[in-house]
């Protein structure tokens, strides 16, 4: 997926920045394409340039100007629907125990439920540290407020809890590949409502990305098999 370069660039620089002012060594961050950039020594701050332009030395007086960017709206609604999001994931790991017959599924359920726990309580504690409300409770309850994308609704969950055996296991593959995706969805919504510059937000919104791109392609190797 190709997530907003000028987003992730402007957060990864505005860390960078900051980190440098007080005298910690940063490497700057940078597209793929602009050359590689050296960490500056402690006390001074090195701006990459566009690709085919030189880096400058930011003066004292810029630095003094720089500030964190704050979350946004965008931001704090994006970590409480993916706490959601993740909720009704753990709903379909939970289905897996005395209904598959296979050896990978179960694995694949429990990384799947380690990994989205520990985002769920990652996304949390952002709420928590900028004052924002947590989701509603049950919010992830199929009738409970709009489906996000990729969310199961009540015929998709029942479909999955009836199932039994390799059915079940094709089922349980082809419904959170399409939860996962809903997953990545809403990291590029978050890029295209101006969110994720604020660097805490853009680097929760880039590890979720990086997780499910993941888990999808494994679970599409897994399906393949089937």
């Amino acid at each position: 997926m190709q997530l907003s370069r000028r987003a992730i660039g402007v957060s990864a620089l505005a860390a960078a920045l900051i980190a440098a002012a007080v005298g910690i060594s940063v490497a700057a961050g940078r597209d793929d394409s602009a050359p590689t950039t050296a960490a500056s020594p402690p006390g001074r701050v090195v701006q990459p340039g566009a690709p085919g332009q030189d880096s400058r030395t930011l003066s004292p007086d810029e630095l003094s100007r720089l500030s964190a960017p704050p979350h946004s709206a965008a931001d704090a609604e994006f970590m409480r629907r993916m706490v959601t999001h993740h909720l009704q994931a753990l709903e379909l790991t939970a289905l897996v125990g005395g209904r598959s017959t296979s050896a990978d599924v179960p694995q694949l359920a429990k990384r799947i439920e380690v990994s989205q726990n520990e985002e769920i309580a990652q996304l949390r504690q952002w709420l928590v540290d900028r004052g924002e409300p947590l989701p509603e409770p049950h919010a992830n309850h199929v009738g409970h407020g709009d489906l996000m994308p990729g969310m199961l609704d009540a015929t998709d969950l029942t479909a999955l809890a009836a199932a039994k055996g390799a059915a079940f296991d094709k089922l349980f593959l082809e419904l959170m590949i399409r939860h996962h995706e809903g997953a990545i969805t809403m990291v590029q919504q978050l890029y295209r409502d101006g969110g994720g510059v604020e660097s805490a937000a853009d680097r929760v919104a880039r590890e979720v990305n990086a997780d499910q791109s993941i888990e999808v392609r494994r679970m599409r190797d897994m399906l393949a098999t089937r």
